[in-house]
């Protein structure tokens, strides 16, 4: 009997030569689909090929491998011991294959623009500085971050989440507490020799105060200047946290601060509670929950929230 020799001299199988590699991830959807249906008519109808196409690739698979895959018999297809010893390498390959997928449709969702509407003081104290760990674990998504938080509506879909100090009171918009937010009464430098006798040595009525212009007249900050004054005018009045900062630190004045932004500003804390902490909410419009990469950010501020919680609140 001849003997089927390669180029090399070598004997190989009738099948094929068992180191070819020429094999295609259909022709193994093939094989688990006939070992599944044991034939294959039933095999075709799952995959939604004709019974020809699927017997040319167990046929192109066995020759690939250089082993008989099944015996054909009249009441359908038996595995050989070949066959039967690589259904479980088979169904890993499957398992890894459908993975491979599923982890590309992640990839594809995890890119993309995410509008993130939250406070000024939030924005440049907690979230810019942490944008570098976040962008290193998710590269494709960009935020596009809107601090004019009086001027964003979820409900609108100006923005697909916020992380912020107002409750959502209406709209088609999830949210949950997050932490809390802590106010103090601040000072510049000159102040640091007052700190150890207390507030008692301080007179409202001859310090100059910092607060926020008329149409941030509403913040409770303000509002907590505006009762602590009795009447007198603020010595200056702006429209950003980071002016107020600059203000208190030049000594122009005392000011109401979030405890986190001041501290790391080195400012003299000489009120620590003033009864206006403000709970921080997380919220996101109900349309974008299956939106993986706004998942990604909603977890991202979560996180982020959860592991500043005494800075934040303070205490």
């Amino acid at each position: 009997m001849m003997k089927n020799i390669d180029e090399n001299g070598k004997q190989i199988s009738e099948y094929g030569n068992p180191m070819l590699k020429d094999w295609v991830w259909d022709d193994i959807r093939a094989f688990l689909a006939v070992v599944r249906t044991g034939s294959l008519s039933g095999a075709a109808s799952d995959l939604k090929l004709g019974v020809a196409t699927l017997s040319r690739r167990i046929e192109r698979l066995e020759q690939a491998l250089g082993l008989p895959l099944f015996i054909r018999q009249q009441s359908g297809y038996q595995l050989t011991e070949e066959g039967a010893g690589l259904v479980e390498k088979a169904e890993v390959m499957e398992a890894s294959a459908a993975s491979f997928v599923s982890g590309a449709e992640a990839s594809a969702q995890l890119a993309g623009t995410v509008r993130l509407a939250t406070a000024e003081n939030l924005a440049t104290g907690l979230i810019i500085p942490a944008l570098p760990q976040f962008h290193s674990q998710y590269p494709g998504i960009a935020i596009e971050l809107i601090t004019d938080i009086s001027a964003v509506n979820l409900h609108r879909r100006d923005a697909d989440l916020a992380l912020r100090m107002v409750k959502p009171e209406r709209g088609n918009i999830t949210f949950r507490r997050v932490g809390m937010l802590g106010y103090g009464l601040y000072g510049g430098a000159k102040y640091k020799n007052r700190l150890e006798k207390g507030l008692r040595t301080i007179s409202f009525g001859d310090e100059p105060f910092i607060t926020w212009c008329e149409s941030m007249s509403h913040l409770p900050a303000a509002q907590w200047v505006k009762r602590n004054i009795h009447g007198r005018e603020p010595l200056l009045a702006v429209t950003s946290l980071s002016a107020q900062v600059a203000a208190t630190k030049a000594n122009i004045g005392l000011s109401v601060l979030p405890h986190f932004i001041a501290s790391k500003a080195g400012l003299i804390c000489l009120m620590e509670d003033l009864g206006i902490d403000q709970p921080i909410y997380l919220a996101i419009h109900s349309d974008m929950k299956s939106s993986l990469r706004t998942r990604a950010v909603a977890g991202f501020l979560e996180n982020l929230v959860n592991n500043n919680l005494v800075a934040l609140s303070g205490k």
